[in-house]
């Protein structure tokens, strides 16, 4: 991987992201988003972002997690990819244990009916320091209330939906100051139409067609979030973009 902006190869991926201070100003969490797409837009083949996901963009996916304090996720995700628990490689678990952090972080999925399958590796080979959250709404289904309890940590946020600032206050409540959403396109849309958003990982595979799912489905009526590029880098044909939130003289 070269970075652009350097012109220099770059020898850990994660290295020009893991020097970003992401201490916000005058916000309690820091939110960002790791997505690819492909030329076209396209964030899925065949309903999965596997095949668009390959060499070094599957390696920054899995190192990237290491800046975060919580990995949000949303419930079609889980289902369509088999979620797993976060696993990091053991130079990153021993520099977050060295930095008194968790040596991975949890799972946070965002589920309003709760109709999860909780055998999937995401809760049945969670390690139990990261206890998986799950994010809901008061009106939820009793029973299924009941079940998720036992299988993880539940946070409610909103009466009706999941309502996205809420329930980041309640993730920064439990001290996670970084949260990483990893998708899918409905949740970074619900995020970004309550702009929350303060930085955007995406990377550009060189492919063109799949499913007609861009990166990010907005509600009606959001409005725009402006960005500014802050990092672009390169391997073989592939891009890496980061931006961040555009700020007045930006």
């Amino acid at each position: 991987m070269h970075s652009l902006e350097a012109g220099a190869e770059i020898v850990d991926p994660l290295a020009p992201y893991a020097r970003v201070d992401r201490r916000p100003p005058d916000r309690r969490c820091w939110v960002l988003a790791n997505m690819v797409g492909g030329l076209d837009g396209t964030a899925a083949f065949g309903g999965r972002v596997g095949p668009l996901s390959e060499g070094a963009d599957a390696v920054l996916f899995r190192r990237l997690r290491s800046v975060a304090d919580v990995v949000l996720v949303g419930a079609e995700t889980v289902r369509r990819e088999r979620y797993g628990p976060v696993r990091l490689p053991a130079d990153l678990r021993d520099a977050r244990t060295a930095d008194g952090r968790p040596p991975t972080p949890p799972l946070a999925i965002v589920s309003r009916s709760l109709r999860l399958d909780w055998t999937v590796p995401a809760f049945a080979e969670a390690e139990p320091h990261a206890r998986p959250l799950v994010l809901t709404s008061a009106d939820a289904d009793p029973g299924r209330l009941a079940e998720a309890r036992r299988h993880a940590d539940v946070i409610v946020a909103g009466e009706q939906r999941v309502e996205l600032p809420e329930a980041i206050d309640q993730l920064a409540a439990r001290g996670h100051r970084v949260v990483l959403c990893e998708g899918g396109p409905t949740l970074l849309g619900e995020i970004v139409g309550a702009d929350l958003l303060d930085e955007l990982c995406l990377t550009v595979a060189p492919l063109l067609g799949g499913d007609e799912l861009p990166i990010a489905i907005t509600p009606p009526g959001a409005g725009i979030t402006a960005l500014r590029l802050a990092h672009v880098a390169v391997e073989e044909d592939t891009v890496f973009l980061r931006y961040e939130r555009a700020t007045d003289g930006s």
